[in-house]
């Protein structure tokens, strides 16, 4: 029987843990889940900024949400990670992973010296060259790994795992909306949007959007000079669907809908561009997830922009709930386990 293991999601804002009991059963069981707030700067984008901080923020996860298990199953995204399709000819994987950083110099920002390399196969074919293999090539900086698994261990913790928080968060909508055609998962976080294009399940496509739900927010306290909790407060109540009753709500409403039209337009242009070099694709639907998801009209907003269904995702198609958590946690919370629930039962694979 497989040990507990915790998947931790690292926001911006807040550090969020799940507890998973023999991840490798088909369907596993979430035995506790907890989060606590992240001071402000210590985490941007994905990316570690003060590593004793977040170390501190562990302990104090751990201390209030009674986990028991030490095991942690970390993910890694955002500007940290760069995704690209990358054609090789073809040999076997263990081959094409050592052949990496004589190939992928240019497509980096940083030297080789200062990525850590993957490479997931997706298909083989032919052409001018002879066999190839077509797939992703994943590139990770090493110092942003260094730094979540050093806030991991100077808590007292075992990182078990690192996987791409993309593939995390795919884990859980492949399940939650099965196909055999092609469908498109996203997750809209606060600082950065995954979207993964999937066949039958198995990703084809990969790309992080550094925009996310924050920015409508940020745009609120710039623009009307409010402080956080007033943006976040005139956000959730205006939506996209709200008829504003005053001047104030006037202002914020026209910044949501210009940094909601900003982020619709990536997802959309993304999503061109695939069913560009791929002709003739359809998408049988779109599932989505994340905080910005919560937004009146966002959904229906995303499904006009994009001309596809939109479903949300449902977490618990992954895991099923301990009974001392049943009814303790609303539909919005077990929303934002995502991420860690795909982290947690990746662990197990």
């Amino acid at each position: 029987m497989g040990k507990p293991v915790v998947g931790v999601d690292i926001g911006s804002s807040t550090l969020r843990a799940v507890e998973i009991d023999d991840a490798s059963k088909p369907n596993p069981t979430i035995i506790r889940a907890h989060e606590v707030p992240l001071p402000e700067g210590s985490v941007k984008r994905g990316e570690i900024l003060e590593v004793n901080t977040v170390a501190s923020a562990f302990k104090r996860l751990w201390a209030s949400g009674g986990f028991r298990s030490k095991d942690v199953a970390m993910g890694i995204g955002g500007q940290s990670v760069i995704v690209r399709d990358l054609v090789v000819p073809r040999m076997p994987l263990a081959q094409i992973r050592e052949s990496l950083p004589f190939q992928v110099q240019d497509l980096l920002p940083v030297p080789v010296a200062d990525a850590i390399l993957d490479y997931y196969a997706i298909s083989e074919g032919t052409n001018e060259t002879g066999p190839v293999v077509n797939g992703l090539l994943i590139a990770a900086f090493k110092q942003a790994v260094s730094m979540n698994t050093s806030a991991v261990t100077m808590a007292g913790l075992t990182p078990v795992s690192m996987d791409l928080l993309p593939f995390a968060m795919t884990r859980v909508h492949s399940r939650s909306q099965p196909t055999q055609g092609t469908a498109v998962h996203m997750n809209i976080g606060a600082n950065a949007t995954s979207i993964v294009i999937v066949k039958g399940g198995a990703p084809l496509f990969v790309r992080i959007i550094p925009a996310g739900g924050d920015d409508a927010t940020r745009a609120i306290m710039s623009r009307l000079a409010v402080p956080r909790e007033r943006a976040e407060a005139l956000k959730r109540d205006l939506g996209l669907t709200t008829v504003p009753r005053d001047e104030e709500q006037q202002r914020a409403a026209e910044v949501i809908h210009e940094s909601t039209s900003e982020l619709l337009t990536a997802i959309r242009n993304t999503l061109a561009y695939f069913a560009g070099v791929r002709p003739g694709t359809v998408f049988e639907h779109l599932s989505v997830g994340g905080g910005a998801t919560r937004m009146s009209g966002f959904a229906s907003a995303l499904a006009e922009s994009t001309r596809i269904s939109v479903v949300p995702v449902n977490p618990l198609a992954s895991a099923t709930l301990a009974r001392g958590l049943r009814g303790k946690a609303d539909d919005e919370r077990i929303q934002s386990w995502t991420t860690a629930i795909g982290l947690a039962v990746g662990s197990g694979a």
